[in-house]
């Protein structure tokens, strides 16, 4: 593992309790980073809370980042336990549902929105103020290859992820001379448990994709995370970094 220095900083991750959250709460850790986790599944929360606290000071907080009440009360109770905040990382997320877009209800639809794109709203919304008040940040926005070129029969994700990669973009502007840097991440299929929310079948066409022929590992998409929240990353803002084995052709 390559060394990158997060000592003192403070990194909130979203939906960090599994998956690409926890792997990244994982490797800031291990460079030096205090993490604190907003997750809705209290249960694997505490899970995570014991399997990390050996790495170093880990805060979880259980809320639902979709409701603004909840991400303001938790923006508060984070900060009452740290100095400030220095990293934002807008993982939380679902996958979407393998069907034709004509066949999808205005739940379903609206639930896909609130969850992969609202979400990073409210905790942008949240952060960046603290972060201004001393002049530095560093946020992470978790999109998908899906927001970039259109997943079929997953257009409502694709949309969610494609409003992610454009909030990244206008952001990064409107910070770009305050010391806070906004960049995102578009992975392609990582091997995580969300992949259970899809079919095998849908998997297999997803891999077909893949010129690595591989999924993507957590650990992978941990390390780009952890560059992306760190000062070595000084000149990348607005941005969105690949992380697609090969299959992005934007």
């Amino acid at each position: 593992m390559n060394e990158l220095d997060l000592s003192g900083r403070t990194a909130i991750i979203t939906g960090g309790a599994k998956g690409i959250g926890y792997s990244a709460a994982e490797r800031m850790l291990k460079s030096g980073a205090r993490v604190c986790l907003w997750d809705m599944d209290t249960d694997r929360l505490k899970q995570a809370e014991q399997s990390l606290s050996p790495l170093g000071e880990v805060q979880t907080i259980a809320l639902d980042v979709t409701d603004e009440s909840a991400v303001t009360a938790a923006m508060e109770e984070t900060l009452a336990a740290t100095p400030a905040i220095d990293i934002m990382v807008c993982n939380a997320g679902i996958a979407g549902i393998i069907k034709n877009t004509w066949d999808y209800s205005l739940d379903e639809w609206n639930r896909l929105q609130r969850v992969d794109l609202t979400s990073v709203f409210l905790a942008c919304r949240a952060a960046v103020p603290p972060m201004l008040a001393r002049g530095y940040g560093r946020i992470i926005i978790i999109a998908s290859i899906a927001g970039m070129e259109g997943a079929v029969k997953n257009a409502p994700y694709s949309a969610a992820k494609a409003g992610a990669v454009g909030f990244t973009k206008a952001l990064g502007k409107e910070l770009a001379q305050t010391g806070i840097l906004v960049n995102a991440v578009t992975p392609a299929a990582i091997d995580t448990e969300m992949l259970g929310d899809v079919t095998q079948e849908y998997i297999d066409y997803m891999m077909t994709r893949m010129p690595m022929g591989r999924l993507g590992q957590p650990e992978e998409a941990a390390a780009l995370i952890a560059w992306l929240a760190s000062e070595e990353c000084s000149f990348s803002t607005g941005a969105v970094f690949d992380l697609s084995g090969g299959r992005g052709v934007y």
